[in-house]
């Protein structure tokens, strides 16, 4: 039995990286807890083990007594003073026996509390190692498909990387190299699950922090950050040296870092813009090439309306409205996007004919419309390409998201 005791204390030392001292107790209390399950709960016994040998030892220990009531827990002075001249009664006194006297059932039940607390030990050093990991990127290789989800070989474990957390349109191989962002540790029934994540927008923040020498000391600050994934991301920063260019020193000379940056992303276009504490001048930068014109801004719901020129209207909003959601996002601020036109008719009414436009399609209320005005949806042509998921965005619940997409197909079919 030592040998094999000697045995798994260097696999899982050398193989676990878990210390033999921790191996040691936790085998032992594996042993006395499953030799008190088949000799009896009042027996007391004490395991050491040997760590260069791996060597066994057990004793039972016995309180000293008068008279015995009980003879696997106590032992009469006389025969204790046999043993051990000059004890008293009240001591406890070590009696050792042979090991393998703990019997078969003891040490099956041994075995298994040994591989549980193998497993714990395991778990605890896979959160310790990575715990300060979250938030950097992780290298690895993909092993595997797990349904629609990537296992991802991280050399010392495995990490799971999501199909929700991944780049719309990228494929994976089993044998490629990825990076990802460790995004969270989960606690799961088979133990803590590494999340990995490559559409979160700190991915590319942190990608620009590794690229950009400037973002890394401090020199340049990456102020906010707004992305979906696939399609486009736009950051803003700034810095308090004047002899620095922000943008300049993130782009690179002739593109060369956000081209880096652009490649891992798989040709996720990117918009660096220079930030500003003013929204007019932050939109202004945020949704150029579009111009705004007739900028309000309402700081008390921290929203933001403004027109654009006809023909800056579908740069604006952008494809399925991806240019306004983004622009907003980094803003911080709710945009209101309208047509420029003559002055005799006021925004606001033309905001409010909006609403009455909306309030065609039968069963949108009031409400409703008036929401999705204020977000660029100012006609039924502007449903074009809007998901559930968008909806959401907008603060409609789920129930009623799927209603309005409803009610436009079914007025879409009339």
């Amino acid at each position: 039995m030592s040998n094999e005791i000697l045995s798994v204390l260097q696999y899982m030392e050398k193989e676990k990286g878990i210390p033999r001292e921790d191996m040691i107790s936790a085998i032992s209390a594996a042993i006395v807890s499953s030799a008190q399950k088949g000799f009896g709960p009042s027996q007391n016994l004490k395991v050491d083990i040997d760590p260069k040998t791996g060597s066994l030892k057990a004793w039972n220990l016995l309180a000293v007594v008068d008279s015995v009531s009980d003879p696997t827990s106590e032992i009469h002075i006389e025969k204790a003073r046999a043993i051990r001249p000059g004890i008293q009664i009240g001591e406890t006194i070590e009696k050792e026996i042979d090991p393998s006297h703990l019997g078969r059932i003891a040490a099956q039940a041994a075995k298994q509390a040994i591989v549980q607390r193998i497993r714990q030990f395991e778990k605890d050093r896979l959160y310790d190692d990575f715990k300060s990991s979250i938030g950097d990127i992780v290298s690895g290789v993909v092993r595997r498909r797990d349904r629609s989800d990537l296992v991802i070989d991280l050399g010392k474990t495995e990490a799971i990387l999501p199909a929700k957390e991944r780049i719309p349109g990228e494929e994976y191989s089993p044998g490629d190299r990825i990076r990802c962002l460790l995004l969270n540790i989960e606690s799961t029934p088979r133990g803590p699950e590494l999340i990995l994540t490559r559409s979160h927008p700190n991915f590319v923040k942190r990608l620009f922090e590794l690229e950009v020498s400037e973002i890394a000391d401090g020199t340049v600050a990456l102020e906010s950050i707004a992305r979906e994934a696939g399609y486009r991301t736009k950051i803003a920063v700034q810095t308090n040296d004047p002899k620095v260019d922000p943008v300049g020193a993130c782009v690179g000379a002739r593109g060369a870092r956000v081209k880096t940056i652009v490649r891992e992303l798989g040709g996720e276009k990117i918009d660096v813009i220079r930030y500003f504490s003013d929204p007019r001048k932050m939109l202004e930068e945020a949704i150029a090439p579009a111009v705004p014109k007739n900028i309000k801004v309402d700081e008390a719901n921290r929203r933001i309306y403004f027109e654009v020129a006809e023909g800056d209207l579908s740069i604006a909003i952008g494809r399925k409205g991806q240019n306004a959601k983004l622009t907003s996002k980094l803003l911080g601020w709710r945009l209101d996007i309208g047509k420029e036109s003559s002055g005799e008719v006021q925004f606001e009414e033309r905001m409010q004919r909006a609403v009455q436009g909306i309030n065609q399609i039968p069963g949108i209320s009031d409400e409703q419309a008036q929401i999705l005005v204020n977000n660029g949806i100012t006609s039924i042509d502007a449903f074009e390409g809007v998901t559930i998921n968008d909806l959401i965005d907008l603060k409609f619940t789920e129930d009623q998201a799927n209603n309005i997409i409803a009610k436009v197909k079914a007025f879409r079919k009339r």
